[in-house]
C-alpha cells in the first residue's frame, strides 16, 4: 500500500516538474544557508579555541604596581613592586602548578649581516610549561642557567626565519644589542594571540641574564610581571585569593591600603572571547534558519494549490473507498518527498560551497556531521509540518462536493 502511494506521489510531483523544482528551491536554499553559516561559525570557534590553547590554561598575570612622581602616575608595571622572592613564595601556595617571574622588552637581534627586532622575555624554565610551549629543536635552559646568568637563548619560529634564514640556528651565536647569546632551542609555532600579536616573534632567555646583561634593573631581583598557573580551573579562585593575601603580607600593606600590584585573569579574558564567538555562531545559524521557514511556507502554498487542482480526483478516490487517512497520507507523502529531496540537495550544495570557501580563501571551516544532520532534520520537519495542513484539508473534503468541483 505504501509503495503504491509513493509511486503516485512521484507521478504527481513529475506532472509539474517546474513547480516541484521551485517548491524544493526554498528548502535547498534554507538547508544550504544553515550548513554554510554553521560551518563558518564553528570554524571561527575552532580558530579562537586554538588561539586560546596556545596561551596556556588556568593562568594569572601579576603585574607590578604604578608609582607617582611630580603628580604623574605611571600605569601598571611602572613601579618595581614585585621581585623574585615574591614568585618563590607564590610557588609554595596550595593549588599553584607553575610560577614564572618575567622581565621583558624589545631589543635588536643581530646575526652576521642580518638583524631583526623582537620581543625578549627573561624568565625561568617554568614559563615554558605554564605557556604550554614546546621545543621542536634543541633544548631548553635550566635552573642552573638562571643561577649563573648564562647567555643562552630559545627563539621562536619567526625569529629563526628572519634572522637565520635557511641556516640551522642551533649552536649559532647571535647578539642581543651588544651581548652574544648562543641559540640552544627553537620553539614550536603558536601563531597569533587574541590581540593579533605574533607569539613566534620572541626570544626567551634566563631571567638573571635579562636583568643583568640586557635590560638592567634598578633593584636587584625586581621583575615587571609574574605568571602564575593554577593546577586546575576549580583552583583558580583559591589561587587568586592566596596570591593577593600573600603579596599584601610580603609588601606590608596595611588594611584598607590599595594593592601595589595588579592581577589579570588570562583564562577569563580568553573565555570571554570564546563566548562572543559562540554567540555569533548561534546568531549566524538563527539568521540562516529563517530561510527554512520561508521554504516551509512555500511547500504549504504549493500543496494548497495542488489540493485545489486535484479536488475532483480526491472526490473520485473517496467514492471508490479511499478513507480520510489514505488521502491524508497521500498528500503528506508528497510533502515529505519534496522536503527530503530539497534537504538532501541543499545539504550537498552547502557542503560543497563551504569546502570551496576553505579552498579559495583559506578561512577555517569546520563541518560537523551532527550539525549537518540537525539542519537536515529541522528542515525536513519544517517541510512536513507545513505540508500537514494542506494534506488534512484534502482529507476533510466532502466527497459529493469534491465530485461536483469543476
Amino acid at each position: 500500500m505504501l509503495k503504491a502511494m509513493l509511486g503516485e506521489a512521484w507521478l504527481a510531483m513529475g506532472a509539474n516538474r517546474l513547480r516541484t523544482a521551485l517548491t524544493m528551491l526554498g528548502m535547498v536554499i534554507g538547508v544550504g544557508a544553515v550548513v554554510i553559516m554553521m560551518a563558518i561559525g564553528q570554524g571561527a570557534q575552532y580558530a579562537v579555541q586554538q588561539t586560546i590553547s596556545t596561551m596556556g590554561s588556568n593562568l594569572y598575570i601579576v603585574l607590578s604596581g604604578s608609582f607617582t612622581s611630580g603628580g604623574v602616575r605611571s600605569g601598571s608595571a611602572g613601579g618595581p613592586t614585585l621581585n623574585v622572592g615574591d614568585a618563590e613564595a607564590m610557588a609554595e601556595l596550595d593549588g599553584v602548578a607553575n610560577v614564572a617571574p618575567t622581565h621583558m622588552g624589545t631589543r635588536q637581534l643581530v646575526y652576521g649581516s642580518q638583524n631583526w627586532s623582537s620581543s625578549i622575555i627573561g624568565t625561568t624554565p617554568d614559563y615554558l610549561e605554564a605557556r604550554a610551549w614546546s621545543i621542536v629543536r634543541g633544548a631548553a635552559f635550566g635552573d642552573s642557567d638562571v643561577r649563573s646568568s648564562t647567555r643562552v637563548a630559545i627563539i621562536g619560529k619567526t625569529v629563526a626565519e628572519n634572522l637565520f634564514g635557511a641556516d640551522d640556528p642551533i649552536g649559532k651565536t647571535m647578539r642581543i644589542q651588544q651581548s652574544p647569546f648562543i641559540v640552544i632551542g627553537v620553539l614550536g609555532s603558536k601563531g597569533q594571540n587574541l590581540d593579533g600579536r605574533d607569539q613566534d616573534d620572541t626570544v626567551i632567555i634566563p631571567l638573571s641574564t635579562a636583568q643583568r646583561k640586557v635590560f638592567g634593573t634598578p633593584f636587584l631581583g625586581s621583575v615587571r610581571m609574574i605568571m602564575v598557573q593554577a593546577d586546575s580551573a576549580e583552583a583558580m579562585a583559591k589561587v587568586e585569593a592566596g596570591v593577593r593575601a600573600l603579596l599584601r603580607q610580603r609588601h606590608r600593606l596595611r588594611e584598607g591600603a590599595p594593592d601595589d600590584f595588579f592581577m589579570r585573569n588570562l583564562s577569563a579574558a580568553a573565555e570571554s572571547e570564546a563566548e562572543t564567538t559562540r554567540t555569533m555562531s548561534i546568531l549566524l545559524g538563527a539568521i540562516a534558519s529563517i530561510s527554512l521557514l520561508v521554504g516551509g511556507i512555500g511547500i504549504m502554498n504549493i500543496m494548497l494549490v495542488s489540493v485545489t487542482e486535484r479536488t475532483r480526483e480526491i472526490g473520485i478516490r473517496m467514492a471508490i473507498g479511499a478513507r480520510q487517512r489514505d488521502i491524508l497520507t497521500q498528500f503528506l507523502l508528497e510533502a515529505v518527498m519534496i522536503s527530503f529531496a530539497g534537504c538532501l540537495l541543499g545539504l550537498l550544495i552547502g557542503l560543497g560551497i563551504a569546502l570551496g570557501i576553505n579552498a579559495f580563501t583559506g578561512m577555517v571551516i569546520v563541518i560537523s556531521g551532527s550539525a549537518a544532520l540537525i539542519a537536515f532534520a529541522v528542515a525536513a520537519g519544517v517541510g512536513i509540518f507545513f505540508g500537514w495542513y494542506p494534506a488534512r484539508k484534502a482529507a476533510q473534503l466532502d466527497p459529493i462536493e469534491a465530485l461536483r468541483y469543476q
